[in-house]
């Protein structure tokens, strides 16, 4: 069993930058994901990292605005976003898997969330 723990979210203006934690009791798996859930919208995936292919996936709305990091002497995971638009207000949520898709399908375990609202 996997815990996963998000922290870092609140209210941010417009053009502004947040950055999101996620920490892991136990080990993450393979392949670590941050999604998000805007009001009256489903589930997208904005960003995940894949340790057995090495590379990182973004979503094309926040390509170029959110960085993926992982910090294993934390046990942590970190999504930084900048440039910061209204439509990224939503809950965050962090998953830990087999592997990395948009709608998180080969996620297996997921934190609660953490809310991030953006002011225009």
């Amino acid at each position: 069993q996997v815990q996963l723990v998000e922290s870092g979210g609140g209210l941010v203006q417009a053009g502004g930058s947040i950055t999101l934690s996620c920490a892991a009791s136990g080990r993450f798996k393979d392949s670590i994901g941050w999604y998000r859930q805007a009001p009256g919208k489903g589930r997208e995936g904005v960003s995940c990292i894949s340790s057995s292919e090495g590379t990182t996936w973004d979503a094309d709305s926040v390509k170029g605005r959110v960085t993926i990091s992982r910090d294993n002497s934390k046990n942590t995971v970190n999504l930084k976003m900048s440039s910061l638009l209204p439509e990224d207000t939503a809950v965050y949520y962090c998953a830990t898997g087999r592997y990395c898709s948009n709608a998180g399908y080969g996620m297996d375990y997921w934190g609660k969330g953490t809310l991030v609202t953006v002011s225009s």
